[in-house]
């Protein structure tokens, strides 16, 4: 049971960090699946093994070099020369996620419930700091504990999509190829979208598979992780198509699906959304902080909250702007860091092929 229990933590702290407020609300998904038609489908069963694989694979790395910090690991993926590079950038885009993060609760809690977006990303980098206070394993107890919700949320939502869609599935298609796209094919869409998560999810899954008690739970961790982040990807992607002719333009797809259905739906939706967009906060804050100061000490905290105020000051000048502008270059990126990680694995499996002979 403790087994099923370490795997199950590592898995879910892997899908919370990963899914943020874009892959809740269908927004992304919508980008990079659904807007693909029937294709798009298929690219998120591609997504979903590509996430299986590297979960493992990151699982199983992060015990050969166990750490608070994702640095270890990424210099074990990378090499020193390269690992140096990536360890920069990976950095700063944990600290760009969480500022947007802030930012981002913000403008929801003033489009949901009045509240002006100012204070809104306030109160998320408070508590985005005091969670990320905790220790490591309080940390991932948090992320985790928001996940089941959230499948059970898009099952149901799903479910009422194609309940309720009045178009033949060819039209839905026509339809779905008319809407913005992330790619120009779906593949590329399918991997891009990966690749950018990897970058989001990797150092955290790193830190939190140091945290298994054998390096079967860190690789079952990243493979229930994987499969689950591909099941929620087809399942959203499949919810915005069966409806894409009346939420295909909306903000928030799933957001305005769940309050079609009721108004109550919709704000426990709304908390959903802002319950996910913390959890990612808390992830990349915690893995951006672990990667410059050692958890759990004075230093730690002042420095987590430090750059949770400068986080602020990063949204109103225009930072996010900025990170805008970067996505597309660490997505790239993101492709040099799966292709690291997956010729890590196959040395570390070799390597063990021959201690077992």
């Amino acid at each position: 049971m403790s087994n099923i229990r370490n795997i199950l933590g590592i898995a879910m702290a892997f899908v919370g960090v990963v899914v943020g407020a874009g892959f809740a609300s269908g927004q992304e998904v919508l980008q990079f699946f659904s807007s693909f038609g029937y294709w798009g489908l298929l690219g998120g069963v591609v997504s979903g093994l590509c996430f299986t694989i590297l979960g493992m694979a990151v699982g199983e790395l992060s015990q050969v070099s166990v750490s608070h910090s994702f640095k270890e690991g990424l210099y074990l993926i990378c090499g020193p020369r390269l690992g140096v590079v990536v360890d920069i950038m990976i950095t700063f885009f944990m600290y760009a996620i969480a500022v947007v993060m802030f930012a981002g609760g913000g403008s929801l809690m003033e489009q949901q419930w009045g509240v002006p977006a100012q204070y809104g990303s306030v109160a998320v980098m408070l508590i985005t700091v005091l969670i990320v206070f905790l220790r490591v394993d309080r940390v991932m107890a948090f992320i985790g504990s928001v996940t089941p919700i959230l499948v059970l949320m898009m099952v149901f939502l799903c479910i009422y999509s194609w309940n309720t869609r009045d178009l033949p599935l060819e039209e839905l298609d026509v339809i779905a190829h008319t809407k913005p796209q992330g790619a120009g094919h779906w593949l590329v869409g399918a991997l891009l979208y990966v690749s950018y998560n990897m970058v989001v999810g990797a150092p955290f899954l790193m830190i939190a598979g140091a945290q298994a008690t054998s390096r079967r739970n860190a690789l079952l961790g990243g493979l229930v992780g994987g499969l689950l982040l591909g099941f929620l990807i087809v399942l959203i992607s499949a919810g915005v198509f069966g409806r894409i002719d009346t939420i295909g333009s909306a903000a928030l797809p799933m957001l305005m699906l769940a309050t079609e259905q009721s108004r109550l739906l919709g704000t426990i939706m709304s908390v959903v959304v802002f319950a996910m967009i913390l959890t990612t906060s808390v992830g990349v804050l915690y893995s951006f902080s672990a990667r410059i100061f050692t958890p759990n000490t004075r230093k730690f905290n002042i420095g987590t909250a430090i750059a949770g105020v400068l986080g602020l000051v990063g949204a109103k000048i225009g930072f996010i702007n900025l990170v805008g502008t970067v996505y597309p270059f660490f997505g790239y990126l993101g492709f040099v860091l799966m292709a690291w990680i997956l010729i890590a694995w196959f040395r570390l499996r070799r390597l063990q092929s021959r201690h077992a002979t």
